[in-house]
């Protein structure tokens, strides 16, 4: 069953086009990431399934019907903000409970609710605390709490850890993650962290400009991204991308970049024709050191920087920059020669008028 479905969706701001026709549908149960950069429409698109502003055309369903012209309230969803939105002249219990005391919800029910909450959060010992004497990831897991106690259909995540230090945020990836699969309940989660997208993510839905770039499982994305702007946004760090053109060398197809330099092509027998401008995509850690590969190019080492799990190598290529990831531990200096070969069956090439895979 479909528990929620985007069908067409459009939103303007007056003359403004923010959305444009996005359609997908979200399985019951399922965790999607809505992903991209700053200024995509993912928050936007997430409000309109919460009520929260007016969709232009279109239409979305929660639960097989259509809720176009329903209130927040009547849409059985919860929503949790990236400030929390906790009222601070209520304690914990009273925050939790307040959507249900508003709804009519019986005492001993309301009191079972939060309580199974509280436990399931780890938040039993709080519930007399102000949000004040709380921590971040503490208000965060009330803000949650507020959420679970409705048991809604679908839960939205707008954000919810970009208020939290770097250390907190992987904890609370975590907790969100058990909690999913504790409950089972259908979310949506909003993010620009393509991280917490990979690792949180049944399918991940990546939006640039109103438009979807790609839906897909997160290894998927990874590993056979649709568009330029998908190969460079998914993966840390990004996936070199480099411009060129295939042609002729010494009996062989090779690519030639547009600084001249050469780099070896994947044995498959679909390459586009010579001298169609393309962009060659390799990510860092699909290249391996050594000079006796017969693929191998050489680059000039730039910077070196060792984070003690990994090696990773900034090189010049002729006028390109290179980013390489390796577990050796290297002591490449700057301004010296580094060999390594890229991996042939993980080489990537795009169209560069479209910026479609070819």
């Amino acid at each position: 069953m479909v528990a929620v479905g985007l069908e067409r969706v459009s939103k303007s701001f007056g003359p403004v086009d923010v959305i444009h026709d996005v359609s997908f549908g979200i399985e019951e149960g399922e965790f999607v990431v809505m992903v991209g950069p700053s200024g995509c429409g993912k928050s936007t698109l997430l409000r309109m399934v919460a009520g929260l502003e007016h969709i232009s055309r279109g239409g979305i369903s929660i639960g097989g019907r259509i809720v176009n012209g329903l209130e927040p309230k009547d849409r059985d969803i919860a929503m949790v903000f990236q400030n929390y939105a906790l009222y601070p002249h209520m304690n914990v219990f009273d925050n939790m409970s307040f959507s249900l005391r508003l709804a009519g919800v019986a005492k001993p029910e309301i009191r079972t609710r939060v309580e199974r909450a509280a436990d399931i959060l780890g938040l039993r010992p709080l519930l007399e605390r102000y949000p004040r004497q709380l921590s971040g990831g503490q208000r965060q897991r009330v803000a949650m709490g507020r959420a679970i106690v409705r048991d809604p259909k679908v839960f939205l995540f707008d954000e919810p850890l970009s208020n939290l230090d770097a250390k907190l945020r992987v904890a609370m990836r975590a907790e969100i993650m058990g909690l999913h699969q504790r409950l089972r309940t259908t979310t949506i989660y909003v993010t620009h962290d393509q991280v917490e997208a990979m690792t949180m993510a049944d399918r991940i839905v990546v939006l640039q400009g109103g438009r979807i770039e790609q839906i897909g499982a997160p290894l998927e994305l990874y590993d056979r991204p649709d568009s330029l702007f998908v190969a460079g946004f998914i993966g840390s760090p990004s996936m070199n991308l480099l411009d060129g053109r295939i042609v002729d060398a010494g009996g062989r197809r090779v690519f030639r970049t547009d600084g001249g330099r050469v780099l070896p092509l994947p044995p498959r027998a679909d390459l586009p024709g010579n001298d169609v401008p393309l962009v060659y995509g390799i990510r860092p850690e699909h290249f391996r050191l050594g000079a006796d590969a017969p693929e191998a190019i050489e680059v000039e080492v730039r910077l070196t920087e060792m984070t003690g799990a990994e090696t990773q190598i900034q090189a010049g290529f002729g006028q390109d920059r290179l980013v390489a990831v390796f577990r050796d531990r290297l002591g490449a200096a700057a301004g010296s020669t580094l060999a390594m070969a890229p991996d042939l069956d993980r080489v990537h090439l795009f169209d560069r008028a479209s910026g479609l895979r070819v």
